[in-house]
């Protein structure tokens, strides 16, 4: 995000994707900043793209590799509708074998190295100079539902839990599971809540009591204990950091940022590992609460709204570029607020068992469709909808 956040939108003004696998990219730019498509004229320099209008000129800031094809921005009227230009233009993209680096705490952890985990809403040190001589991944979610496909005998699984033992770290898709220690007491609290029947519509589920773990310093719910020897912390609510001589961790992150980011680079992580691109983000009771479709993540995508591109066909911008943003475009249904012919799809993943579950507390599961709607509203009309589903954009 940038400066441009603080302006309130009537509508997007111009609105970039590119596609670095496709070497194209889409532009859109809405009537009221460009009445016609001669209006518009884009170029390139170095590593950024330049888009005049009659309101003035806009400079999009391209990732380091990608740049603008001179003489490629060419109309497609077909697109267009009574409110917006489309164009479509090609990028050149230079191969690097680099691997672009991850920021999620399941990713990042290794064996014999030193973490200090923080909270995310206040930064507060809560465990440090932890060393693990294992840190192991957590069989896939579903493991459980598939062992009688596998075992000849009763399952020797059934009703007991995975749990690390002193200096273990195990992980799973949403959550790391580690022992207590000492440190524990001073900077984390427990809180015995009933959940289950009062946040689901299925009346048969049993309430069952789940000991919440929150910060001692600003109460946020960091996760559960899972056994008196155990805890649960999921990586949307924790941040961890190499214990390095004094670590000083930067100042907390806005939280719409972080949790954009660790939700999207998760997804991408788990699309390429399991090969899937459908993930169903449930609360611990086992209730789906939003369908999420990966379409593409070789996005890069920057917008502006219309109100920021001048207030009248004389004035200018002059402000630093902006800088466009590597991101995952998906498909996303909201299960709670599903119409018919999107209950029909929800119903459809369900009785295929084609999503990969993605477990969260509730409250991160309503922010992250706070999160999700807000980059909704942000795109073109023309983009937000395709058949049954809505569409955003998670930055990574």
């Amino acid at each position: 995000m940038t400066e441009l956040t603080s302006c309130k939108t009537r509508g997007v003004g111009v609105f970039w994707e590119l596609r670095k696998r496709l070497l194209s990219g889409l532009l859109i730019v809405r009537k009221e900043v460009a009445g016609a498509a001669d209006d518009v004229l884009v170029t390139g320099g170095g590593s950024s793209l330049v888009v005049r209008t009659p309101r003035g000129q806009l400079e999009l800031a391209l990732p380091a590799g990608v740049s603008f094809t001179e003489g490629s921005c060419i109309p497609t009227p077909g697109e267009s509708s009574a409110e917006e230009l489309h164009f479509r233009l090609r990028i050149t993209v230079e191969q690097s074998s680099h691997k672009e680096a991850s920021d999620c705490v399941t990713e990042s952890l290794r064996a014999k190295e030193t973490y200090c985990f923080y909270c995310q809403g206040c930064m507060t040190r809560l465990l440090e100079d932890r060393v693990f001589k294992r840190v192991l991944p957590l069989p896939n979610g579903s493991w459980n539902a598939i062992v009688d496909d596998w075992c000849c005998h009763p399952d020797p699984f059934a009703n007991k839990k995975l749990l690390p033992r002193a200096e273990d770290c195990l992980l799973g898709d949403t959550f790391v599971l580690l022992a207590r220690d000492s440190s524990c007491t001073q900077t984390l609290t427990e809180e015995v809540s009933p959940v289950g029947t009062e946040h689901t519509q299925d009346q048969k589920k049993a309430c069952r009591r789940v000991t919440f773990i929150s910060c001692a310093s600003c109460s946020s719910v960091l996760g559960e204990a899972v056994s008196p020897e155990a805890l649960k912390l999921y990586i949307t609510q924790v941040v961890v950091e190499p214990a390095v001589g004094d670590p000083k961790p930067e100042a907390a992150q806005s939280r719409f940022h972080f949790l954009e980011r660790t939700i999207a680079t998760r997804l991408l992580n788990l699309s390429n590992s399991l090969s899937t691109f459908h993930f169903s983000v449930q609360t611990p009771d086992g209730n789906a609460f939003l369908l999420l479709w990966l379409l593409n993540s070789d996005s890069i995508v920057a917008s502006v709204p219309e109100k920021c591109v001048g207030n009248d066909s004389s004035s200018a911008v002059h402000s630093s570029p902006l800088r466009a943003a590597r991101a995952l475009k998906l498909l996303y249904i909201t299960c709670s607020d599903a119409d018919v012919p999107q209950r029909e799809v929800v119903s459809h993943w369900e009785a295929s068992i084609i999503a990969h579950p993605l477990v969260l507390p509730l409250s991160v599961c309503e922010e992250l469709q706070r999160v999700i709607n807000h980059s909704n509203s942000e795109l073109p009309s023309s983009m937000r909808c395709m058949r049954s589903y809505e569409v955003a954009y998670l930055r990574l």
